[in-house]
């Protein structure tokens, strides 16, 4: 029987080195796209040759794009449009253009590795919450709309996790932002990458059949 094949996007960034490496060890067809997802196309083709190898049975949708932090009256047009851009409009793309192949088997995982910070809010932070919160909106109707087909969909609305996307080494060294972390993360600490792959492997996971269009918050507390 042939392994499960995972399609894992933007593979080299956010949590795409720790999903990729839990799911190699899992045993699947691991195809980490380090693609440049900045239009239509660029997703289809990625969807197009991935089929080309074969049914796609699971979907990691890493999208991620630090935010240009501002207060509300001074949002720039280019930064809402760059985040929208880079994170919501290609998950619409990437699970638009997987959905037919997933209804005709009847079955799939589709995962979105999202943020916590719509579920609670940052202040300054508005633009990103509003991409962020995008892509959660979308993955709750979509999971709601498949889950009678077989097809779970879910994400994690995760912060405050060990990544170079949003927290290289320089900043994880700061005095003032392990002082942040103590004083606004409950947990005291930051997360683990593996524990968010972790998290991936169970959702992808023959044994997650009856959770569906979920935004399973991952931030140590953060948002509770």
């Amino acid at each position: 029987m042939p392994s499960p094949r995972v399609l894992i996007t933007c593979a080299d960034q956010y949590m795409g080195p720790a999903i990729h490496a839990k799911f190699t060890a899992l045993g699947y067809e691991v195809i980490a796209s380090t693609a440049v997802l900045s239009d239509e196309a660029a997703v289809q083709r990625l969807v197009d040759d991935t089929l080309a190898g074969g049914a796609i049975d699971v979907i990691i949708a890493n999208l991620a794009e630090p935010p240009a932090l501002s207060p509300v009256q001074d949002i720039a047009n280019a930064d809402w449009q760059r985040l929208f851009a880079v994170m919501v409009d290609p998950l619409m793309y990437l699970v638009r253009a997987v959905t037919p192949s997933l209804l005709e088997l009847k079955s799939g995982k589709i995962i979105a590795v999202t943020s916590a910070a719509p579920l609670r809010g940052i202040p300054n932070g508005s633009a990103y919450c509003a991409a962020r919160g995008a892509q959660n909106a979308f993955i709750k109707a979509v999971g709601m709309e498949l889950a009678r087909s077989n097809i779970q969909v879910n994400a994690i609305g995760q912060n405050y996790i060990n990544n170079n996307t949003y927290f290289p080494d320089d900043i994880l060294a700061n005095p003032k932002f392990i002082d942040h972390i103590k004083r606004n993360v409950p947990t005291g600490q930051i997360g683990a990458a593996e524990e968010t792959a972790e998290l991936a492997a169970y959702l992808a996971s023959e044994n997650c059949k009856h959770m569906v269009g979920q935004v399973l918050p991952l931030a140590g507390g953060w948002v509770t």
